[in-house]
């Protein structure tokens, strides 16, 4: 036998899509090097030997000699990222017999263990590999027990597979497959940083002796529930190979003098004899608040006790010490200096591609079935003409789709066509689905997204439960019936119905559902608003191109009932936006620095769902000028909305729209460029935006053929939207009124039936008109002319 070529490459972590497949990636080079072709088996050598399907790697890792591995793979190899592999092409046997072992007991039928073949049909594996697969959004780890011939071999069809009934005894502790990188999303950036101050100590101490420094001791993990403060801290430990010791922080305390610190040194020394090892505690503020705060004896003497172990840790970088909470204020500030806890990391709420990330790790085993809308597939065959692996067939294809019926024949015929290609656009299609739902779930955070994920399984599951398919009795569940499980789009926008995002639980955030389409008139004003508040969040780069920074407020003000409120909705809508409303008099509090203590809660969950849109109504109650309130409460509210409006940074994504109809009133301070830079008058709407209010809102509304909407528009000099849609309510009312009296509207008839049979005529509006009179007069109109004049003036 010729002597098989081998080459080293650098482990890297894989991408998400890769996740789980059984697959590595490495660049043309090294697979000419080693003379394999994509879809060939290659051998890993690490402190362990594995193997794994080869494919060729994506364009921008050319020429860097990596090969990138999700965390199974690296722990069948026993490596971490940054090693060294030694890899060649695999002397593969086909396998007769493959025994595997799940990690934790489980319940399965024969039916399960079919489909587990099935999906591990054309999988190499050696005795000892660990194979994670996802069940509906839960994984389980088997490990394989045995196979027959031993050394590498390849599952197929025909190979006898069992699994123990027995789980696998652990050889040891950290045996387990626990968490890897490639389990969190969205953290890249953290990510990188503790690798540099945990890993790297950990592996390699030398380093930091060659520099002449101390390694960090202590990392502090913060941030809000449920980012993955603990899941970070334990796929460190587990990439690092440490060993792991959890504390939770009440765990520690006892009311016996003296035992909750000899319990802290039991886990301190514990962890020296162990090196190198991480002690991570939780909810760190349970065990070492600030001192001057507490008044329990216990709590000071664990925090003193604290300081004392991480002044004592000796082994240089062997033992390092993540503490997480998310209330990193409360913790005492001697334990916040160099030296303890080196460094703090915040642990934010994911942008919107880390949203997509979590939302692919939570759905990797989950069988999705996206929604074959023909357009949607003709989109993705046009973007696949330059592949060659389908060049043939693309013609083919979208002429196909074009003719096909339904979505279910969309599916068929590209199945019949060409099997990888249906995979490609299926795969796709999720990937925008994934994309779509991470562009709604403003807020979610990580614990968040995995309930998401977990709601729509159960919601997928609960359709089959009441077609009847599911049967609780029985013994099994048919294989058949496993197929059938599907998660669709339709069951992830059920979840969402159910999801809260934690990241604003206490402050009630929202996407209004109100568009421009819903508000007639006031073009100049939603012009306005466009420039101010949606391009700086659609089109941050043309504002840094141009060297400007966007405005941060906006003031409304007008009369009462001109549509203020609705305008600040129907932007956030409009520009994707989070959309806090605060009523101006409920931020108050009886007690003293509350009040100020709301408004900065408002901005720090503002900076933490960005982009958001603060939308203040009623601003006059909370910021009139000062001097003017005796209990000087106002004051003290004024200054720390000016210092909050000072502190958004330039393009942060935070906007503060503020709604008055008394701005003479405001302090004069809010009123300057920078903080609201844009005064905006909500005037009474004229003649054509009379008639767009009118129809808005008989949009729905059943109007006689009589009905002149243009002759209404000119009759209502001086209604306001609110009075416009009193009137058509009214005449609404009427028409109803008068067909119930006529016996036309009976109980139990259905909408369209009534919408047919009555309709409301212009002598109902014209009756309406009486009931109703205009809320703006012209002196009004004249008041506010003269502010807009003095505003002009002020800022001129």
């Amino acid at each position: 036998m010729s002597e098989r070529k081998e080459i080293k490459l650098k482990v890297a972590s894989a991408y998400q899509r890769d996740v789980g497949r059984g697959i590595v990636r490495i660049d043309r080079k090294a697979m000419r090097e080693l003379g394999v072709q994509p879809g060939d088996i290659v051998e890993i050598i690490g402190t362990k030997n594995t193997a794994a399907v080869v494919w060729p790697a994506y364009p921008e890792d050319e020429g860097l000699s990596i090969i990138r591995m999700d965390g199974t793979i690296r722990k069948n190899a026993g490596v971490g990222l940054g090693d060294e592999v030694t890899v060649r092409k695999a002397d593969v046997k086909e396998a007769k017999k493959v025994i595997v072992a799940p990690t934790e007991p489980i319940r399965f039928g024969r039916d399960f263990v079919e489909w587990l073949h099935s999906r591990l049909v054309g999988r190499p594996v050696v005795r000892g590999d660990y194979i994670k697969v996802g069940i509906l959004g839960q994984e389980l780890t088997f490990v394989v027990t045995a196979t027959t011939p031993a050394g590498i071999v390849q599952i197929t069809e025909f190979t006898d597979f069992q699994v123990s009934e027995k789980p696998v005894k652990e050889v040891a502790k950290t045996a387990t497959l626990g968490v890897t990188y490639e389990d969190i999303g969205g953290l890249k950036d953290v990510i990188q940083k503790v690798r540099e101050m945990i890993e790297l100590p950990l592996k390699h101490p030398e380093i930091f002796e060659k520099l002449g420094i101390e390694p960090p001791k202590g990392v502090l993990l913060y941030g809000p529930p449920g980012t993955g403060k603990t899941l970070l801290a334990k796929a460190v430990a587990n990439e690092a190979n440490a060993h792991f010791i959890a504390i939770n922080g009440p765990e520690i305390m006892s009311k016996y003098y003296g035992e909750s610190e000899e319990r802290l040194r039991e886990v301190f020394k514990e962890a020296e004899e162990n090196a190198p090892a991480i002690i991570f505690i939780d909810e760190i503020d349970a065990i070492a608040p600030k001192r001057e705060e507490t008044h329990g004896e216990v709590e000071k003497r664990v925090v003193s006790q604290l300081l004392t172990l991480m002044d004592g840790l000796k082994s240089r970088g062997k033992v390092i010490v993540i503490a997480a909470t998310n209330r990193p204020d409360a913790i005492d500030p001697a334990l916040r200096r160099p030296g303890r806890f080196d460094r703090e990391l915040e642990v934010g709420v994911p942008d919107k591609q880390g949203r997509k990330e979590i939302l692919q790790i939570h759905t990797r085993g989950m069988p999705i079935e996206p929604d074959f809308r023909r357009d949607k597939v003709i989109e993705i065959l046009e973007k696949l003409r330059g592949d060659e692996r389908f060049r043939d067939v693309i013609d083919r294809a979208i002429e196909k789709v074009e003719k096909a019926k339904d979505e279910e024949e969309i599916k068929r015929d590209l199945r019949e066509l060409d099997e990888r290609l249906y995979d490609e656009v299926k795969a796709r299609l999720i990937d925008a689905l994934l994309e779509e739902l991470a562009e709604v779930t403003h807020g979610f955070v990580g614990a968040d997204l995995a309930a998401l994920a977990r709601e729509a399984a159960m919601a997928a599951l609960r359709r089959l439960i009441k077609e009847g398919k599911i049967d609780f009795e029985a013994e099994h569940i048919p294989r058949e019936v496993l197929e059938e499980l599907k998660v669709t789009r339709k069951d992830f926008y059920e979840a969402l119905k159910m999801v809260e995002p934690s990241a604003l639980r206490e402050v009630l955030l929202e996407v209004p559902n109100v568009r421009w389409d819903d508000i007639g008139g006031l073009e100049d004003v939603k012009q306005e608003l466009r420039e101010a508040v949606e391009w700086p969040l659609k089109y941050p780069e043309a504002f840094m191109g141009l060297g400007i920074t966007p405005p941060k407020g906006i003031l409304l003000y007008g009369p009462p009932g001109t549509g203020k409120t609705l305008l600040a909705k129907a932007v956030a809508n409009e520009s994707e936006a989070n959309f806090i409303a605060i009523k101006g008099p409920e931020v108050l509090s009886k007690w003293v620095g509350e009040s100020e203590k709301n408004i900065r809660e408002i901005f720090r969950k503002a900076r933490q769902a960005a982009p958001t849109v603060i939308f203040i109504d009623e601003i006059d109650a909370i910021a009139p000028r000062r001097g003017t309130d005796v209990n000087r409460v106002t004051d003290r509210l004024i200054n720390q909305l000016l210092t909050e409006m000072d502190g958004i940074q330039e393009n942060s994504g935070v906007v503060v729209i503020g709604a008055t109809n008394r701005p003479d009133i405001l302090d004069p301070a809010l009123l300057r460029p920078g903080r609201f830079d844009r005064l905006i008058l909500v005037p009474a709407p004229d003649e054509k935006a009379r008639l767009e209010i009118f129809k808005v809102h008989t949009r729905k509304v059943p109007l006689a053929e009589d009905v002149n909407l243009e002759e209404l528009a000119k009759r209502t000099e001086g209604y306001t939207g609110a009075d416009i849609e009193a009137v058509v309510r009214e005449a609404a009312m009427l028409a109803m009124r008068r067909a119930l009296q006529e016996g036309i509207i009976r109980p139990g008839m259905k909408a369209d039936e009534i919408r047919r049979k009555v309709k409301v005529t212009m002598r109902d509006f014209e009756e309406a008109l009486k009931k109703i009179g205009p809320s703006v007069s012209k002196e009004t109109m004249e008041y506010y002319r003269k502010i807009q004049e003095q505003f002009k003036q002020s800022r001129g």
